[in-house]
């Protein structure tokens, strides 16, 4: 299976706009280089957080194309969008993303905090396999737009 990176986005802190990202440092055991739950100052930081959120792109279209969300530009709270990969077919692997090795975590859910900082209906148009993935980084590594995501 391969995929690739269309956009990486992170957000310093919560509830602060995500920030698309021309690259990004992940860090084994730690998360993604500049974004919130790596520096552990996220809405979830030690309850809930992930060390880095995917989330598929053909996902979004199809959100965009049946509702009136605005889901570009970061609004899904997600830090990368792939295409070309269903992220559930990822359960119990590993996979390389750029220079960086990722292991899926598990599925991620949205909350209501995401429609206070988005609008109203983000929280319904995430649910189920909408939502993305969790994933823990393995390798550390660089990542860019259109790297390849392979399983390993």
């Amino acid at each position: 299976m391969v995929g690739v990176v269309q956009e990486i986005y992170i957000a310093s802190a919560g509830g602060v706009a995500m920030q698309k990202a021309d690259l990004v440092e992940a860090v084994a055991g730690c998360g993604l280089r500049g974004d919130r739950y790596m520096s552990r100052t996220g809405y979830w930081s030690g309850s809930d957080e992930c060390q880095v959120t995917l989330i598929e792109g053909e996902t979004l279209d199809k959100i965009a194309a049946e509702t009136n969300l605005r889901v570009g530009n970061g609004e899904h709270r997600r830090n990368i969008i792939t295409r070309g990969v269903r992220l559930h077919e990822l359960r119990g692997k590993q996979f390389a993303v750029g220079e960086a090795v990722l292991e899926y975590d598990r599925p991620r859910p949205p909350c209501a905090y995401i429609q206070s900082i988005t609008q109203p209906g983000m929280t319904r148009a995430l649910l189920g396999p909408n939502g993305g993935i969790c994933v823990r980084v393995v390798k550390s590594g660089v990542i860019r737009p259109s790297d390849k995501i392979e399983v390993l």
